[in-house]
């Protein structure tokens, strides 16, 4: 049976004491200046999370983890994203990870039973599937996958955007096996970086590591010196000669769109989840727009800006826009929790929830530095900073552009 709203908002006030109190977001913001300042990766963040048990939230009672929906997931990443944008966005890759097994199991596939286990023993995941120039994402790869002897795959390709850079030990890649011209497959596991190996984060993001793994080596790039979210080093990752082990191949599918299972469930938690992000760098936008313009005060009029009419009509329009954004966001990880079925509708529903938030984003920032005026302009200030963290939403796939055709051909076809 559903919870009735007034639970659902209890639990999710008990769930933000536990997680994410008020004096960890208040030391997360704080943070988040000087990583951005010196574009250092946010490494005490994510171990102030570690110890909160926010990496295992995903994680079920019967693996030993708290056992939260993805409802209460995208909640709590909303908040988090209110003080530390780049943290949550950053942490946003290893909850895709425990979210995809989290919406298998729900649908009775057991297979990577694995990634929970290891995830409460302490595991970092995160998400190495994007390529430079492949706009196929999930349903293709640059990346080359070789087939061994006893079932496993050697990986050779370079990753871009690959969030937890410095700390992950668990990263979930796809390549093309091709070596036979006649039946390609694309191959989905999770390469394994011995804790040994982690590369300890030593700040802006200059430097290039090689790190040997079982087999091969991992490259990780220098090249993270971006506009925006940059305590997240989601830097460039080069696999050479990589081995996945033969139980840590997830799957083996046709390239191009071939249903599958797992499919659905990256696409799902990933677009839930990093749309939550950006709704929550929206409200913030929102809330530093207000004190902006409490604090400035007119001297035509001799009072604060919050009474210029066209100025709170700014900051009204972008309330309203933002208030169907965590409406999408909430529709989603219920039906998603509740095993509601959309069937070919689930894509439309997740990337507009998604592409909704950066949009949200985008539009509150820019409000929100209106509202600040010239102070916000300024680094040291906090408005300039989600300003920024906010145009990162443009990056994530599939643009506004890309998705475009999917939803003309959704209606088109229909009608």
């Amino acid at each position: 049976m559903t919870a009735k709203p007034q639970h659902r908002e209890a639990r999710q006030a008990q769930l933000e004491e536990q997680f994410l109190p008020n004096w960890l977001l208040a030391r997360f913001r704080d943070r988040a200046h000087a990583y951005d300042r010196d574009n250092q990766f946010c490494a005490e963040d994510i171990e102030d999370l570690r110890s909160q048990g926010y990496l295992a939230c995903l994680v079920p009672a019967e693996f030993g983890g708290p056992g939260l929906s993805l409802a209460e997931v995208s909640r709590l990443q909303q908040r988090l994203a209110t003080a530390a944008p780049a943290t949550a966005l950053a942490i946003n890759m290893h909850l895709v990870c425990t979210g995809v097994v989290r919406v298998m199991r729900d649908r009775g596939d057991n297979s990577l039973d694995y990634v929970l286990e290891e995830a409460q023993a302490g595991e970092i995941f995160a998400f190495g599937i994007s390529e430079p120039a492949n706009d196929w994402v999930l349903q293709g790869s640059r990346t080359r996958a070789e087939p061994q002897a006893d079932g496993g795959y050697l990986f050779t390709g370079t990753k871009i955007f690959t969030s937890l850079s410095p700390v992950w030990t668990r990263l979930i890649v796809h390549g093309l096996d091709a070596s036979d011209p006649d039946r390609e497959q694309l191959v989905y596991g999770f390469v394994e970086r011995p804790s040994s190996a982690v590369q300890p984060p030593t700040g802006d993001g200059s430097e290039l590591a090689e790190i040997a793994t079982h087999d091969g080596t991992v490259v990780v790039g220098a090249d993270w010196d971006v506009l925006g979210m940059r305590a997240s080093h989601s830097r460039t990752t080069r696999l050479n000669g990589v081995r996945v082990r033969p139980e840590r191949v997830a799957r083996t599918l046709a390239p191009g769109r071939t249903p599958d299972l797992l499919v659905f469930a990256i696409t799902s938690c990933f677009q839930l989840l990093v749309g939550s992000v950006y709704a929550g760098v929206a409200w913030r936008a929102l809330e530093l727009g207000a004190e902006g313009l409490h604090l400035r005060r007119s001297a035509k009029s001799g009072t604060t800006l919050a009474e210029n009419p066209e100025l709170r009509a700014r900051l009204a329009d972008a309330h309203r826009a933002f208030l169907a954004v965590p409406a999408q966001l909430e529709m989603c990880a219920r039906d998603l929790d509740e095993l509601n079925d959309h069937g070919a509708r689930w894509p439309l529903l997740l990337v507009a929830a998604r592409i909704s938030a950066g949009d949200a984003a985008r539009q509150c920032a820019e409000v929100g530095l209106v509202c600040t005026g010239g102070s916000g302009f300024g680094n040291r200030n906090e408005m300039g900073r989600v300003y920024r963290d906010a145009t990162a939403s443009l990056f994530h796939p599939p643009s506004a552009d890309a998705a475009r055709p999917m939803y003309a051909t959704a209606l088109l076809e229909e009608y």
